[in-house]
C-alpha cells in the first residue's frame, strides 16, 4: 500500500483541486442551475482528504491488526462514497440534459423519462452478477463498482448525444452543460482504463494508476476552466413551424397529458371543395344582386 512520490504529489494535487473547485462552484452561485454537481464536488471535497489521510496511517501501520482494521475502514469508506457519488452522478446527468434541451421542454421531459429507464437498465444489468460475487462487507463494493460502470456508460453516451446534437440544439461549447459532460468523458474514459487493465495492478504505484490519475486532473482542470470563464448568454432558439423539431417537441408535450382536445382535419379535396362551393356562392349571390338592380 505505499506510494512514492510522484503519486502522493498527484493524489494532493487532486484533493486541492477538488477542494478549491468546490469552492469555485458554490461561491458563483451555480448550484442554483446543477444543484447535484455541487452536492458531488462538496462530497467529493470531504472525502478525498479524509482518504488521503486514512490512506498515509495505512502505509505506515505498525502492528498487523492496525493494517487490518485501517484496511477495512478505508474500504468502507471508499465503497460507500464511490456508492454515493454513483447516485450523484445519475442526477447530474439529469441536469445537463436539462440544461442543454431547455429550449425545447417537451423533448426534455420525454428525454430524462427515457434516460431515467435506460439508466434502471443499465444498473440492473450491471448489478445483476455483483448480486452474487460476495455475501460479505465486500458486496457494497462490488455494488459501487457496478453502479459506477452504469453511471460511466450513461456519461459518455451523454456526451456523444451532445456532440451529435449541439448545432439543432444552439449549444455553444463554453456552455457549463457541455464543460460537465466533456470532464465526465474524461473521467469516464480513465475509468475504462482502469477496468480494463485493473487485474495487472500490482500496486498503487502501478503505471496505470498514473494513467488514472492523469484522467481524474484533466477532467478537474476542464471543470475549473469552465467555472472561471464567462459563459455566453445562451440565445432563444427561433425555429419555423413547419420545422422537425418544433413537431418533435410539441409532440412530446402532449404525451402523458390527459383531456388533450385534437382538432380533425378535413382531407385537402374536402378543403378544396369547400372552398369551391363558397365562392360559387358568392358569384351566384353577386349577379342574382345585379339583376335585381337592373329590375
Amino acid at each position: 500500500m505505499s506510494l512514492n512520490p510522484a503519486m502522493w504529489s498527484m493524489t494532493g494535487a487532486e484533493t486541492l483541486l477538488w477542494a478549491a473547485l468546490a469552492v469555485l462552484f458554490w461561491s458563483k452561485g451555480l448550484r442554483r442551475r446543477f444543484a447535484a454537481m455541487g452536492y458531488y464536488l462538496a462530497l467529493r471535497a470531504i472525502s478525498g482528504p479524509l482518504l488521503m489521510f486514512m490512506l498515509y496511517e495505512l502505509s505506515h501501520a505498525g502492528s498487523r491488526a492496525r493494517y487490518v482494521f485501517l484496511y477495512r475502514a478505508y474500504s468502507i469508506d471508499f465503497y460507500l462514497t464511490n456508492l454515493a457519488v454513483a447516485v450523484l452522478l445519475f442526477f447530474v446527468c439529469i441536469e445537463v440534459f436539462r440544461s442543454a434541451l431547455a429550449p425545447f421542454p417537451g423533448i426534455a421531459r420525454l428525454s430524462v423519462v427515457i434516460f431515467s429507464w435506460a439508466a434502471f437498465a443499465t444498473a440492473t444489468l450491471s448489478l445483476s452478477s455483483a448480486l452474487y460475487a460476495h455475501r460479505n462487507w465486500l458486496l457494497v463494493g462490488d455494488i459501487s463498482y457496478g453502479l459506477q460502470r452504469s453511471v460511466g456508460i450513461l456519461e459518455l453516451c451523454l456526451l456523444a448525444f451532445l456532440c451529435v446534437s449541439m448545432k439543432a440544439l444552439r449549444l455553444s461549447v463554453r456552455d457549463l452543460a457541455f464543460g460537465i459532460a466533456f470532464g465526465f468523458g474524461v473521467m469516464s474514459s480513465g475509468d475504462f482504463v482502469m477496468a480494463s487493465w485493473g487485474s495487472r495492478i500490482k500496486s498503487l504505484s502501478d503505471p496505470v494508476e498514473f494513467v488514472y490519475e492523469s484522467f481524474i486532473l484533466a477532467a478537474l482542470a476542464i471543470w475549473t476552466t469552465y467555472c472561471l470563464l464567462p459563459e455566453p448568454a445562451r440565445r432563444p432558439i427561433l425555429v419555423p413551424v413547419n420545422s422537425t423539431i418544433y413537431r418533435w417537441n410539441e409532440i412530446a408535450s402532449a404525451l402523458g397529458h390527459t383531456g388533450t382536445q385534437v382538432a380533425v382535419q378535413r382531407p385537402a379535396n374536402s378543403l378544396f371543395l369547400s372552398d369551391v362551393e363558397h365562392v360559387v356562392e358568392k358569384v351566384l349571390a353577386r349577379n342574382m344582386k345585379d339583376r335585381k338592380s337592373e329590375t
